[in-house]
C-alpha cells in the first residue's frame, strides 16, 4: 500500500520531503508531480524501479527514460552537450521540456537506448520536485505517469494512490497538476528533432 503525502505546491514541509527520498532511496518507486504533470521515479542505479516502471507502463527497451535534473551542474554529469546545443537547452530551462542528448559513463547501461547510447535529461521549474532533488542530492530517473490504452496522465493524487495503491510504495501529492506531458526534443543529432509536442514551446527548436 502507497503512503500518501500531501505537501503545499510553493513551500513543501521538509519532513514530508524527507520522508519521500528516504523512499526512493531504499528502493522505492514513487509518483510525484513535475510542472507539466505527474511522474513515475525512482532512485537512479534502481535496476527493479525501472522494471517496475516498465510494467506499469508496458514500456519496451526504446523508450526513453529520464533524468530529472536540478540544475546544469547536475545535468552536466550525465549528458555530453556542445556549446551550441546549452545555449539552446539553457534557455528553454527550467521548464517543460526534455532533451534527449548522448550519455556520459555515469549512466547506467540499463537506461541507455540500445542504438543511440542516449538518454533524456530535464530540469523541471517546480518548487516540490525541486525540494525532492536537493534533498536526494542526485537525479530522480523518471516517466511520465501516461497508463497503458488511456490518452491523457492521470492528473489527480488521490487517484493515483487509488488506481496505483499496490504498484508504487508512495503518492508527492501537491495539488492539481497538468496534463500534457513536457515536449521532447532530440539533440542527438546535426540538427534538433521535436519527438513529442508537449507542455513546452516547440517553436524555439523549429
Amino acid at each position: 500500500m502507497a503512503r500518501y503525502f500531501d505537501v503545499h505546491p510553493v513551500d513543501p514541509q521538509r519532513r514530508a520531503i524527507g520522508q519521500v527520498a528516504d523512499i526512493v532511496r531504499s528502493g522505492g518507486l514513487i509518483a510525484y508531480p513535475t510542472d507539466s504533470c505527474f511522474a513515475l521515479g525512482c532512485q537512479l542505479g534502481d535496476a527493479a524501479g525501472l522494471d517496475r516502471i516498465r510494467k506499469i507502463r508496458q514500456l519496451d527497451d526504446k523508450h526513453h527514460f529520464t533524468l530529472v535534473c536540478a540544475d546544469f551542474a547536475q545535468l552536466g554529469q550525465f549528458v555530453h552537450i556542445s556549446n551550441r546545443v546549452f545555449r539552446a537547452v539553457k534557455s528553454a530551462t527550467p521548464g517543460s521540456y526534455t532533451f534527449i542528448l548522448p550519455a556520459t559513463k555515469e549512466v547506467p547501461r540499463r537506461l541507455l537506448h540500445p542504438k543511440k547510447k542516449t538518454v533524456g535529461v530535464r530540469i523541471p521549474e517546480h518548487a516540490v520536485v525541486q525540494a525532492l532533488l536537493a534533498e536526494l542530492g542526485e537525479p530522480l530517473l523518471s516517466s511520465t505517469l501516461l497508463l497503458p490504452d488511456e490518452p491523457e496522465p492521470l492528473t489527480q493524487g488521490w487517484e493515483i494512490k487509488e488506481r496505483l495503491d499496490s504498484v508504487v510504495d508512495a503518492v508527492l501529492d501537491s495539488g492539481e497538476c497538468g496534463t500534457e506531458p513536457t515536449t521532447v526534443v532530440d539533440f542527438s543529432g546535426d540538427e534538433p528533432e521535436i519527438i513529442r509536442r508537449g507542455a513546452g514551446d516547440p517553436s524555439r527548436f523549429e
